[in-house]
């Protein structure tokens, strides 16, 4: 991808009513989620409906590929289900930046909108990833979506970009394992030197670093606005 600025800013929390009232809606919107993925089975032809009207019917077939897949992999051990999405993944969507995609300089899409475009860039693959592994069963305190600098190769040497990878955390003890579109093999952190992380967050919130013994900074979602528009778009789309 692209060099370009971190891919969300870390917004000041506002004081006052309108804080209260963001922190209100940003709770109802976690028990929402909550229940959201407490549910096993989905309505594909809501989907369906939803792709078709936005995008084009030549991409049901990947919606539906999707979530059989989804229904195969929710029977599975975690690390099979790991490999088994970031497999689907990594060969079905076509990497491309936002501005192409979208014509927008950074855009978060949502598994709906990566199935319905065929393509994504950094953000969009590790975002698929973390819902596609929680619908799976995979619980959000052993996922995070971590923003990191990449160190790549080029013809005048190595460069660093911004990227974003899914991490799984089988214990809080463990180091995570990676998943990510520039190295199809699931590796453990330790041996993704290539990588600098910065920072990490899911649904819960933002994390200073990446340790699984970190806590979520209370409410920090709000801070990071892409996301929380992503989650809310996310949502709507139904994966129940």
């Amino acid at each position: 991808m692209p060099e370009k600025s971190p891919p969300v800013g870390l917004d000041s929390p506002g004081k006052g009513p309108a804080a209260r009232r963001g922190l209100l809606a940003l709770i109802a919107l976690c028990l929402a989620m909550t229940g959201l993925f407490a549910q096993t089975g989905r309505d594909p032809e809501v989907l369906q409906q939803q792709l078709v009207f936005r995008f084009s019917p030549a991409r049901v077939p990947l919606l539906n590929s999707w979530l059989t897949m989804l229904r195969t992999a929710g029977s599975l051990k975690e690390e099979e289900k790991l490999k088994r999405i970031n497999d689907f993944i990594n060969q079905n969507i076509v990497f491309d930046n936002d501005i192409d995609i979208w014509q927008q300089s950074d855009y978060w899409a949502t598994p709906l909108e990566t199935i319905g475009q065929g393509r994504g860039d950094c953000e969009d693959f590790a975002i698929f990833k973390y819902v596609s592994l929680r619908v799976a069963g995979v619980a959000s305190n052993k996922l995070r979506l971590v923003y990191a600098k990449a160190r790549l190769d080029s013809p005048s040497g190595p460069v660093q970009q911004a990227h974003m990878v899914l991490a799984y955390y089988a214990t809080p003890d463990r180091a995570p394992l990676i998943l990510d579109n520039l190295d199809g093999a699931i590796r453990p952190a330790s041996q993704r030197t290539d990588l600098q992380p910065v920072f990490s967050f899911n649904s819960e919130g933002i994390f200073a670093g990446v340790s699984g013994k970190d806590r979520a900074a209370s409410g920090s979602i709000r801070r990071l606005s892409r996301w929380e528009d992503a989650w809310r778009r996310i949502l709507a789309e139904g994966y129940e």
